[in-house]
């Protein structure tokens, strides 16, 4: 159909379509419901800093029972390793190895966006990330069990709050992108 358009129709319909699925979503051709437009945003790179990229086997958790052995109403329920709430927005929290990405690892993974490791979990060793969802609809949905190649745009120092947290993710509702000071501090 496309083909039998002028070079800049064709041009301006693709360009128009990209831009539709970047911010309405569409359906991955497994037939799995495509990323929000937020975890599309390309990366922002600190200025002057080489970004490592890393392959790592990704899967998803909740706060629920059958990732943390945790329910509603108890004390730590939805209360990451690290004290802060979990959370998927611009900025997400994911579980991680703390020898490979420690405490307050700022990460992009493609598909997903942005995350902060926040959480443990006794299954994720090694070059393995555990990514939150609110719900398990959504881990089987949206992610399953993937090979990614996350990029490092801050390593942390075992460190993470509920402020700063909350700070990055207002920061990302506004300029969808990690302002600078934040991958600086």
């Amino acid at each position: 159909m496309l083909s039998s358009l002028p070079m800049l129709q064709r041009s301006c319909v693709s360009a128009f379509i990209g831009l539709s699925v970047l911010l309405y979503g569409a359906e991955a051709a497994d037939g799995r419901q495509a990323a929000p437009a937020a975890a599309e945003a390309a990366p922002v790179i600190p200025d002057g800093k080489e970004i490592t990229t890393i392959e790592v086997i990704a899967t998803g958790y909740t706060a629920g029972v059958e990732s943390t052995g945790k329910r509603p109403g108890h004390p730590q329920y939805g209360i990451t390793y690290s004290g802060v709430k979990v959370k998927r927005g611009r900025l997400s929290t994911i579980a991680a190895d703390p020898k490979v990405f420690p405490i307050g690892t700022l990460l992009y993974i493609p598909d997903y966006g942005y995350g902060v490791v926040a959480d443990t979990g006794s299954a994720i060793k090694g070059k393995r990330i555990d990514l939150y969802f609110d719900t398990i609809k959504q881990v089987y949905d949206q992610w399953g069990k993937r090979k990614v190649q996350v990029k490092v745009l801050k390593k942390g120092n075992g460190k993470l709050s509920q402020a700063w947290l909350n700070s990055v993710n207002e920061a990302l509702a506004v300029s969808h992108s990690i302002p600078q000071a934040y991958l600086e501090s």
